[in-house]
Order: structure tokens, then sequence, then C-alpha cells
């Protein structure tokens, strides 16, 4: 398995195991083994992040929010975690465009269907609680959305939360798409949606998927990133976490997200490249 004792023994240094996922990013290179010892805990795996944003060359344009798995959210206290998306992985698509995406060889890959909240308005630096109807004051618009999900460390979902904090969030980039304007008027049963790999249906669902549906996600968001000192901006993009299951894909694959009565969108898997 990844994590060895001597690993575990090891003392930890958030910015020595953020040093390594973001070299390995930077040269596209798989990571056979997790790359030191684990994180203790959530708020440690976070500073582990945070170190990475700040040795990444490029600016975070949003967050990606992800379900914590039923069997760690009491151990971990958590029900969602979260991660950066990068400016030059951000891309504004089209009905009918085929998007590349790069992902890690050897490493983990995957696509999901995303609905996707831009802030409409900056949050209150000093604002550290909030409820699910002040995050909902924060939406500027609702749109669908492709998150690729990749890592350079293949067993990155199999460890397990601390780990998929760790490397960004296990986040790879964020296409968005069509918005939803009648979001805030249709019952979260009514926004379905599926996700395909070759023209064939691999996972199906909706925003009722997550318990509390986007909204809590953009809530707890809101809390998290207020108190890493990183308030939610408007213009900023939010994924709020998959809606129709985390889909495997593998270079040289096509995918594509199908929101029911809002559009699809269509990506290609390309092998990442050094940068």
């Amino acid at each position: 398995m990844s994590v060895t004792v001597a690993d575990r023994a090891q003392e930890f240094s958030a910015d020595r195991l953020a040093e390594r996922f973001v070299a390995a990013r930077l040269s596209a290179t798989a990571l056979p083994s997790f790359p030191g010892a684990l994180p203790a805990d959530l708020a440690t795996a976070y500073r582990v992040q945070d170190a990475a944003i700040a040795m990444w060359p490029d600016e975070v344009i949003g967050w990606k929010v992800g379900r914590v798995p039923p069997e760690h959210e009491g151990p971990l206290k958590a029900a969602r975690l979260f991660g950066p998306t990068f400016n030059r992985a951000f891309h504004l698509v089209k009905p009918g465009d085929l998007t590349d995406i790069p992902v890690f060889v050897g490493g983990f890959a995957a696509i999901e269907a995303e609905y996707v909240v831009r802030i409409g308005t900056d949050a209150p630096a000093d604002k550290l609680d909030w409820t699910v109807d002040e995050a909902k004051g924060l939406v500027g618009a609702m749109h669908i959305g492709m998150e690729p999900a990749s890592s350079p460390f293949p067993d990155i979902n199999v460890i397990g939360p601390l780990a998929v904090v760790s490397d960004f969030g296990n986040n790879a980039g964020l296409l968005v798409g069509a918005e939803i304007a009648d979001w805030a008027e249709r019952p979260l049963e009514e926004l379905r949606c599926e996700t395909l790999i070759e023209g064939e249906v691999k996972g199906q669902g909706g925003a009722f998927i997550l318990p509390g549906g986007p909204l809590t996600s953009l809530r707890l968001l809101a809390e998290n990133v207020a108190r890493r000192g990183r308030p939610l901006k408007a213009g900023q993009y939010v994924c709020t976490g998959a809606a129709a299951g985390i889909i495997d894909i593998q270079a040289g694959q096509t995918g594509a997200v199908r929101f029911e009565g809002y559009g699809e969108i269509r990506c290609r898997a390309v092998p990442a490249q050094a940068s």
C-alpha cells in the first residue's frame, strides 16, 4: 500500500510535502507512493495545501468542493473538503466545444459533473460562520460544469481526505458551461445530470446527491476559506461537488457531462506535460 510505517515516523513538514506534490505536478511525473508522512488531521492537510498554493505559479480563480466519504465524516468532523482551481486550467466552454483536459498518466484521473456557482459579491473577510441563506446571497449565477480531477498519486482517493486535501483537493481544472437561470426556483430533485465516457453513461445523479446540495457546499467552503485568510471574492467560480459520481477517465478517451434541460460539456483527456 502507499503509506509506509517509515513515512508515518518522519517528522512532518507541510512545506516538504507541498514541494513534492508541486514538483510532481509541474514535471507531470507520477508518484508511486504518498510522498511523505500523511497529515495527522484536516487542519494540517490544509496547511500543506496553503503552502502548495504559495508555490504554484498561477493564481487561484476559484475552488472545488468534494464530499468527505461517510466513513471519514465522524473521525474528521467534516462533511466536505476543498481545493483550489487555477486560472490556466479554467475554461469557459460553448455548446459543441471539445476541450482537452490534461491528466497525469500513471496517476489518478476522473471527470465529475458539477453545479458551478459564480460568486457575485465579496464575502466579508471577518465573517467566519455562515448560514445556507447567507451563502445563497453570495451567488451571482449557477452554471453547468465539469471538474477534471487528477493527481500524480494514483491511490489518492484510497488513502482518503487527508491525502486529497494535501494535493490541491485532487483538482486539475474546471470547465464552465451554460447558465442555469432558474436554479433558485427549482427543487434540487429536478436538477439532474449524468456523466459519460466514450459515449456510454457511467454515472447519473443531480444537485440532490450531496446532502444539503450546492448551497451547503458553498456555506462550508465560505467558512473554510475565511478561516484560512482567503475569503470568497466576486468573480470566483466554485464547483460544488460531484453530482453524478467520480468517473475514471484515461488519456485518449473522450468524456461528457449532460445536464437535463441545460446542455452538455465535452472533453478529451490528454497526457499532462511538464510545465
